[in-house]
């Protein structure tokens, strides 16, 4: 019920006014409910107190039948009655529980929910009650035992509860939502948004939740999605309660006057059927509570808070005959229940007392209940005495029962956790004198204990070696330097080892084991990878770059895109950013500003990564934003950008860009005022060097409101003068971009300085004393976790090295200044919500990505980024919705705690980069992606080749009849050339070790029709054009010669990697099924993500398991009688081999369904080609069948 509107002064109750209640009665109560009762010193009545003379019941009409007292002079909150059994269930607003059972209101149980907030609804489960205070929901037995106690957040104001099946739960308040809980797990699932906030009514019936609102409206929302379907708008000032029963919805409440709100006499009846009101139902008393009794008709029960209830029906006239009174104790009724028999009503007063009236003498509360259990008689008495002073006394004596039920000394499993001793170190003497053979180690023992002792270690001494700075223990570890001891191990520079079979048999798993794709390391350039990252998880960035699509060969946007689709596609399996990072390899303006690193800096770690990397990001946010401005839209690629775009400015202007405002004042006097935007800030830090505590919020304004003095053209002069330039803020940015710009010793120390300051503030503030030496003593440490501290040690830990905040606040002044300052959780409680602020121009900004460099000597360095995870990331990858932060350290991928991701220990982690997202910011953006590749695509197109000719034409385009359809086989085949040759070492036992492999660009791409009367004809044979400079064509195992990737003299049909990538993935996109011979790798250098169920691969169809692979050559002599690969390769032979193998496959094993015979006949093939050694033998004279059928059927056609 809302209580707005309301007596005064019942809203300002305090359990203050009862706290001293003396046995004398108040002027308020009847004596006669208090004989034989008695009074606790506090003044709560010990028992029920039934009514002592008999009462006349006339069957059919409701008169009262007994009055109790639940809790002396304490105004009774709530009232229900219990829905299994025959027990009536009373809560207070001192938050104490009562319940009472059966029809002569016998005292049940009595216990405390919540020691300071009132009891505001009830719901009785099977197994137990439900309690919903302000903040807190509690499980109970009806006994009184807790079950589990929920402790919602303490912004939270709680009011209503809705149980919609037998383990969900509905809870609403006086926020902008309404939380799903599992009764199970105890967690929340899911957060619905509400429009109208203050849910303090909740109904459902068959068709819909019902939400009423403090507002005076009614909602209808959809039984699944939660979306509303109808609003009603009951009532201008409040509303009190209402019902609904069948196809009519009643409701009272309060309306707006002029001295304030007054009880509306008329009840708004709702059909919900045709959804809208019907004729009010004026009665006759003032309604604050009301309910459907069907019985025989849908009456309605009306109560008024003086005590007054009257029937009607919903749909009638109401007559005052059928107003009937309850007397009670206190001047007003505060709650009223049904029976689900209809049976029985309860009525609770401000005085503690409860009220029980019913239609038949003896009532029962629900159509079946069980029965209930009751306490058994205490047996102590009937037991032998045992005397414990004889040590043979059997204690078999006192008989337990047998039970199978979980025994009280059966503890949880979080509180009898088994946690086993760390295994001590070992003896530095050990490891001095420790020879190695193999990976044993042999040492003379240094006898400094007994033999098989070893010491036992308290709790507190065990963190001397439990940090990540603990010095190696491992004899192959001892040869590392120091500094590697205090990087923790998931920072390291992870790398990939390669073996014979490449990347086949690496463990990717090991370090990633999240659904979420990592990104592969080796490729030149890819120290971006983590800022790849960083963009990708920014869900407005990520839909607006999916959805652009231009012409441009070399566009950073879509080939960004196209490497996004690929970390959608993935589940857990890494990406690699080849193509974009072949496209950024040929803008100019990325090597002019030296992002592009050689080889040998990049491996010896000679480049800055952290000023490389925010050189990066300026460069990438700049590019992105021209390419958005200069995006056309022909029709070929005609995408989804238009939804974001404005006519003046891309949304990545929008997202990032922030309106300046510069000003540069000559000591002439003259002004000089010109605007300009910017997409990033790079913080500015003071020059003090004193050690006070400097806000990061204050740093953040003094960057952004710049001030400084240079020398600079004055008009008015004519000639250069010293100037103040100031710069000034005119609109906030949605995502606020800041480099760190700590490149030197003098940053990091001022980082390191605040971040001790901030420390030292942090223990104070919680009641520590720490001391003024820059190290803890380990007594300081103990005496911080100790209860005296107020502080354990796992918070001290997450408090070092933090100066970052997690959330800023930001407003521009009515004078155009700034206001930053840090934001908590406490101030959003203080200040109130950040939607509410914005309106008022305030903008609340949460840290979502923080970059950072990890200095490492031996490996040079690497970067990683900690990335706040989103729960639409979740709900597509995980199935779940929350919030993480992550650690990605290219392929490593780890969930870590938030407070990580602003530890910053200056002496191997720097920041380099932030990200601070605006609040609600999906909202503002349509994030819906439109695939903006058209089957235009598979289309003829002209080639590149100046000398090509329709002669020598290898392919036939589809026809529109010919586009192909979901499950359409398409022969595949791709060829390469090599870029850089493969790096490896020899070692000292003979082996070679592959340090770095060769990397490949795909030379030439083929596809086949899979079937229809041109089945094995090419459609689309590609050779791609590329501006790198080639290694080695390859030429006996690719078919490409020199000058067919020259477009001033091949005669081949020659494209961009763009075309032919677009075709790829359009057939992809549309479901058809890949047929060849190692997609895998093909896919690979192509950098594509194909769905492992859309590829058929004949290395796999024809291999048992733990043998070895077999080539499509020695496959096709075997089973097809074709001798192919003679001199050179060729793709459209290969795939139209492929597919034949395919079909020979299925014919082989009945479609898949004869596993058996097909093993034996695989069993076949491996002995044939041990024998032959898998060489096929060498032909006398062959005939390619490419040169006969292929160019034939072109020709024809």
């Amino acid at each position: 019920m809302n209580f707005e509107g309301l007596d005064p002064g019942l809203a300002e109750y305090a359990p203050a006014m009862h706290s001293a209640l003396d046995p004398v009665l108040d002027a308020h109560l009847n004596p006669s409910l208090l004989q034989n009762v008695e009074l606790d010193p506090e003044g709560v009545a010990l028992e029920a107190l039934p009514v002592q003379e008999s009462v006349h019941i006339m069957e059919g009409v409701y008169s009262e039948l007994h009055s109790v007292v639940a809790e002396v002079g304490v105004p009774v909150s709530v009232s229900h009655f219990d829905l299994h059994e025959e027990m009536l269930w009373v809560g207070s607003h001192g938050g104490h529980a009562t319940s009472f059972f059966g029809p002569a209101l016998e005292r049940y149980s009595s216990f405390q929910v919540n020691g300071s907030d009132d009891i505001r609804q009830i719901q009785s489960l099977e197994n137990g009650i439900l309690f919903l205070t302000k903040n807190n929901l509690k499980y109970m037995a009806r006994g009184g035992l807790i079950i589990f106690d929920y402790v919602l957040d303490e912004s939270e104001d709680m009011h209503s509860l809705l149980l919609t099946d037998s383990s969900t739960l509905l809870v609403g308040g006086l926020q902008n939502h309404i939380l799903e809980i599992d009764l199970n797990t105890v967690q929340e699932t899911q957060k619905y948004a509400v429009e109208t906030p203050g849910v303090t009514i909740m109904r459902q019936t068959n068709r819909f939740f019902f939400c009423g609102h403090t507002s005076g409206k009614v909602s209808l929302r959809d039984l699944r999605t939660f979306k509303v379907e109808h609003e009603f708008d009951a009532f201008s000032g409040s509303l009190s309660d209402f019902d609904v029963h069948g196809n009519l919805l009643a409701a009272c409440g309060f309306s707006s006057r002029l001295t304030g709100l007054a009880c509306d006499r008329f009840l708004k009846v709702y059909d919900l059927r045709m959804m809208r009101a019907i004729t009010p139902l004026q009665v006759h008393v003032d309604p604050a509570f009301l309910r459907f009794i069907p019985t025989y008709t849908s009456r309605l029960a009306i109560i008024s808070q003086s005590g007054q209830c009257q029937f009607c029906e919903p749909t009638g006239l109401a007559n005052p005959a059928d107003i009937f009174h309850v007397n009670p104790v206190g001047p007003l009724l505060m709650t009223f229940d049904v029976s689900a028999s209809k049976q029985a009503l309860a009525f609770g007063d401000s005085e503690g007392c409860v009220h029980l009236w019913t239609d038949s003498p003896e009532p029962s509360f629900n159509p079946y209940s069980r029965e209930t259990e009751f306490a058994l008689p205490c047996l102590v008495d009937s037991l032998p005495p045992l005397d414990w002073s004889q040590d043979l006394l059997p204690l078999s004596l006192i008989p337990v029962p047998l039970t199978t039920d979980t025994l009280l000394s059966d503890w949880p499993a979080a509180n009898s956790a088994p946690a086993p001793r760390r295994a001590p170190p070992v003896d530095a003497e050990i490891l001095r004198t420790m020879k190695k053979v193999g990976f044993i180690g042999y040492a003379p023992n240094p006898r400094t204990r007994l033999r098989n002792q070893i010491p036992y270690r308290l709790k507190e001494s065990d963190s001397e070696f439990d940090s990540f700075s603990q010095v190696t223990e491992s004899p192959i570890g001892r040869e590392e330097e120091p500094h590697l001891h205090m990087v923790s191990k998931k920072y390291r520079k992870v790398t990939i080892k390669y073996s014979k079979l490449g990347l086949e048999d690496f463990d990717f798993k090991h370090y990633n084991k999240t659904l979420f794709a990592g990104l592969e390391p080796h490729i030149p350039n890819a120290y971006c990878n983590c800022m790849i990252q960083v963009l990708y998880f920014l869900e407005p960035v990520r839909c607006l770059i999916q959805n652009h699509l231009c012409q441009k060969e070399f566009c950073l946007a879509c080939e960004l895109g196209f490497l996004f689709h690929m970390l959608d596609l993935s589940r857990g399996d890494p990406c690699q950013g080849s193509n974009f990072l072949r496209a950024f390899r040929t803008i100019p303006e990325a090597s002019a500003l030296g992002l592009i690193l050689a080889d040998s800096d990049e491996a010896s770690g000679k480049g800055n990564l952290a000023r490389l990397i925010q050189r990066w990001n300026r460069f990438i946010l700049t590019q992105l934003h021209q390419d958005m401005q200069e995006l056309e839209v022909p029709q070929a690629y005609r995408g989804a950008g238009g939804s974001f775009c404005s006519s003046g400015d891309s949304v990545i202007g929008q997202l990032f860009s922030c309106e300046m405002e510069n000003c540069s004042l000559c000591r002439c006097g003259s002004e000089t005022v010109r605007a300009s935007s910017t997409l990033l800030f790079t913080l500015s830090y003071p020059e003090d060097k004193t050690g006070k505590n400097c806000d990061f919020a204050q740093v953040l304004k003094r960057s952004i409101c710049l001030e400084q003095n240079t020398q600079a053209w004055c008009d008015n002069c004519e000639k250069y003068q010293p100037t103040i330039q100031t710069r000034n803020i005119r609109h906030l940015p949605d995502i606020l971009v800041i480099n760190c710009e700590v490149n030197s010793l003098k940053e990091a120390d001022f980082w390191r300085m605040q971040a001790e300051v901030a420390f030292k503030m942090a223990i104070k503030k919680h009641g520590g004393e720490i001391s003024k030496n820059k190290e803890f003593a380990l007594a300081d440490w103990k005496e911080l976790g100790s209860p005296e501290g107020m502080l354990m040690c796992s918070s001290i830990e997450e408090l070092k090295n933090v100066w970052l905040p997690f959330s800023i606040r930001m407003k521009i002044t009515k004078n155009k200044g700034l206001d930053v300052c840090n934001w908590t959780d406490g101030d959003e409680i203080q200040w109130g919500p950040a939607r509410a602020e914005e309106e008022h121009g305030v903008s609340v900004y949460d840290l979502m990505a923080t970059v950072v460099h990890i200095l490492d000597s031996r490996t040079g360095g690497s970067l990683v980024a900690h990335i706040k995870v989103g729960e639409t990331y979740h709900q597509r990858k995980e199935g779940v919705t929350h919030q993480q932060w992550y650690l990605f350290n290219d392929f490593l991928i780890e969930p870590i705690d938030k407070h990580e991701a602003v530890q910053f220990d200056m002496n191997w982690k720097v920041p380099a980069i932030l990200y601070y997202v605006k609040r609600n910011l999906n909202s503002k953006y349509n994030l819906n992606i439109k695939n903006p590749i058209e089957a235009s695509v598979l289309l003829a197109e002209a080639s590149l080749a100046r000398k090509q000719r329709k002669t020598h034409t290898t392919f036939i385009p589809l026809m529109l009849n010919e586009m192909p359809q979901v499950g359409d086989l398409v022969g595949l085949d791709a060829e390469f050339v090599t870029l850089n040759e493969e790096e490896a070492e020899l070692r000292s036992d003979g082996t070679k070790s592959t340090i770095k492999p060769s990397q490949m660009s795909v030379a030439r791409i083929t596809c086949v029709r899979g079937q229809g009367p041109n089945e094995g004809i090419p459609f689309i044979d590609d050779y791609i054009s590329t501006q790198e400079q080639v290694v080695d064509y390859l030429t006996q195992y690719s078919g490409i010669k020199p000058g067919d990737l020259d477009a001033k003299i091949s005669s081949k049909h020659l494209t961009t990697l763009k075309s032919t990538y677009l075709k790829l993935r359009f057939l992809i996109d549309i479901g058809v099924k890949f047929v060849g011979h190692g997609l895998q790798k093909d896919f690979r250098v192509i950098n594509l993500m194909v769905p492992k169920d859309q590829v058929l691969d004949t290395v796999y169809l024809f291999h048992m398991p733990r043998k070895r692979m077999i080539s499509l050559r020695f496959l096709a002599w075997y089973f097809l009688d074709l001798k192919i690969q003679g001199e050179t390769h060729d793709s459209i032979e290969d795939a139209r081999t492929a597919l034949q193998l395919y079909r020979k496959y299925l014919e082989l094993s009945k479609n898949g369904t004869e596993p058996e015979s097909f093993h034996k006949v695989l069993k076949g093939l491996y002995e044939k080609g041990r024998k032959m050694d898998w060489k096929v033998p060498e032909p006398e004279g062959q005939t390619s069948p490419k040169n006969a059928a292929v160019f034939s059927s072109v020709l024809a056609l």
